[in-house]
């Protein structure tokens, strides 16, 4: 199935009425904005409007992943890289707050595309010829948030790096890691941590995961417990928890992979796959 194809079943099933009827009311109402060259007060109420219609399909497009999946697809096509790590993705079907955040600069940028694209004579047409004729406005304003997506994706996750080196800046050394929570990061009991251990190795491994991650794992380190690292984050204790896992467990994939070497003694807990893997 196209891009075109797959936004068009989404908006069919949101908005009522046969496509045709509303190609021909986007019509009449792109007609009318045209007398006043795309601006006004007509204008930002027919924006209001078709922010409101848009919203519920964007969020929902974000939290199923398939806008990104979408834009992906079409950034392959003209010939781009873009990558989407799975951590934001996850973040996006968990967090209303990043999914509303990302795509309310999604629906901007879109918007002031769409206003540029009217006024240049270009964009939208309802005498559009292909295969399946026209879609309706709504179907090509998505089509505009697709391809939106992959700059306004990469803005938003760039600043929440920067919020996490704002937020959790910590200098990985032996001294102080035997002072905070290494052991508690690891699921150590009481451990003295050696040289070879916490190093650049590890920071490395750590660099590799999602922002998020990397604020939970530092402040860990650092000796915060769960319930402040959650307050400090604003997310919940089981997000802190799900990070924590993640990272235990690339941990003991890097030292199973020999990128780093951690002692047995930092691991108490008795499952047999986690003992095989501390054994290694």
């Amino acid at each position: 199935m196209s891009v075109k194809d797959e936004i068009n079943e989404i908006v069919d099933v949101h908005l009522t009425g046969e496509r045709t009827a509303r190609v021909r009311r986007d019509a009449a109402r792109i007609e009318e904005l045209a007398y006043h060259r795309f601006e006004g007060r007509d204008y930002e109420l027919f924006e209001e409007q078709l922010f409101k219609e848009v919203q519920p399909m964007v969020v929902g497009m974000l939290r199923s992943g398939k806008l990104a999946r979408l834009a992906q697809v079409h950034s392959e096509r003209q010939g781009r890289k873009f990558f989407v790590h799975p951590d934001d993705l996850r973040l996006l079907k968990s967090s209303a707050e990043a999914r509303d955040t990302l795509m309310a600069d999604v629906v901007v940028q879109a918007l002031r595309k769409l206003q540029r694209d009217l006024q240049a004579g270009r964009g939208w047409s309802a005498d559009h010829s292909g295969p399946r004729g026209a879609s309706c406005l709504t179907s090509y304003f998505i089509t505009l948030c697709v391809w939106m997506f992959r700059r306004e994706y990469v803005e938003w996750a760039q600043n929440r790096v920067k919020w996490v080196q704002m937020h959790a800046v910590y200098d990985f050394t032996e001294g102080v890691a035997n002072e905070a929570g290494i052991g508690g990061l690891l699921a150590a009991t009481d451990y003295t941590v050696d040289a070879e251990v916490f190093g650049t190795d590890f920071e490395e491994i750590l660099d590799e995961q999602a922002p998020e991650t990397q604020a939970v794992v530092r402040l860990t380190v650092m000796g915060f417990g769960g319930t402040e690292i959650a307050d400090k984050l604003h997310i919940s204790h089981g997000a802190v928890r799900n990070r924590l896992t993640r990272f235990r467990s690339a941990l003991w994939d890097a030292a199973r992979d020999k990128r780093i070497w951690i002692p047995a003694e930092l691991n108490t807990r008795k499952a047999p796959r986690l003992a095989e893997e501390a054994a290694a």
